[in-house]
């Protein structure tokens, strides 16, 4: 399986910027889905309205499915990867 990497960027409420990179499966390209799992991210990190557009999340590439995601893929639909501020 094939999946699509999504680069995020999100001002948090004190200001500082949450980097992190949404994993879902290539085949979804409609960004609606792909901006409704980054929401749903930053709802469970206490980040709920802060916005998430296409000036904050942009498609980077596509690689191949690691074992690690795979899960929380077939249960979710996508993965998170944490990179910065995201605690």
């Amino acid at each position: 399986m094939k999946v699509a990497v999504w680069d995020t960027y999100v001002t948090k409420k004190d200001g500082s910027v949450m980097h992190f990179d949404i994993i879902a499966p290539e085949e979804i390209r409609d960004t609606s889905i792909i901006y409704g799992y980054g929401k749903d991210y930053l709802t469970s990190k206490g980040q709920e309205g802060q916005p998430l557009t296409s000036k904050e999340c942009r498609f980077c590439h596509i690689e191949t499915l690691r074992a690690e995601w795979e899960a929380a893929i077939k249960q979710k639909g996508y993965f998170i990867i944490e990179m910065e501020n995201c605690k």
